[in-house]
């Protein structure tokens, strides 16, 4: 690997802590959905009462989980990749693809954040809201983009890593 031109200082760590916090809030959403899910059918199974909007909820909410955990995937590197074609190529060859697979991941998770908080602002400003409960759909939309953004910086300082122009940590 070529010399690093910038130390991270830590920059690894603090992803880590990032991603952590975000997959930890995608873990309480999640058990809150499937709280819902399973107050409603105990309810439309047993008192022909089910909660109003369950499927709503559900919907808003596994958006907000996927953010949430897209993080966390970047950072550990979980995410699927097809490498049939690059396993005979040299670790630098490797690397080199990595990095262009990376930054490619990195502008696409970008611009989906910069799109969802476009579309949340603009949901804001007409006040749309939920069919049958009426909630705002902005919040889940701007939940979304922190999740989306630290992904998006995830894999600009793997694409750099990748490089060789920052070090990579041992977390």
């Amino acid at each position: 690997m070529s010399q690093n031109l910038t130390p991270s200082l830590g920059v690894d760590r603090m992803l880590q802590r990032l991603c952590d916090a975000s997959a930890t809030i995608g873990g309480v959403v999640l058990v809150a959905i499937a709280s819902v899910t399973v107050v409603s059918v105990i309810g439309r199974a047993f008192f022909s009462h089910p909660i109003l909007g369950d499927v709503e909820l559900v919907q808003l909410g596994c958006a907000v989980v996927v953010a949430s955990f897209l993080p966390y995937t970047q950072f550990r590197h979980a995410n699927i990749i097809v490498d049939f074609f690059t396993t005979n190529m040299s670790s630098k060859r490797q690397s080199q693809l990595d990095a262009f697979g990376t930054l490619l991941y990195t502008l696409v998770m970008a611009l989906i954040a910069w799109r969802v908080a476009v579309g949340g602002i603009d949901i804001h400003d007409s006040q749309e809201t939920s069919m049958l409960m009426a909630l705002p759909l902005w919040i889940p939309y701007m939940l979304m983009v922190p999740g989306l953004v630290l992904c998006a910086v995830i894999g600009g300082v793997q694409t750099l890593q990748h490089l060789g122009l920052i070090a990579k940590e041992e977390v």
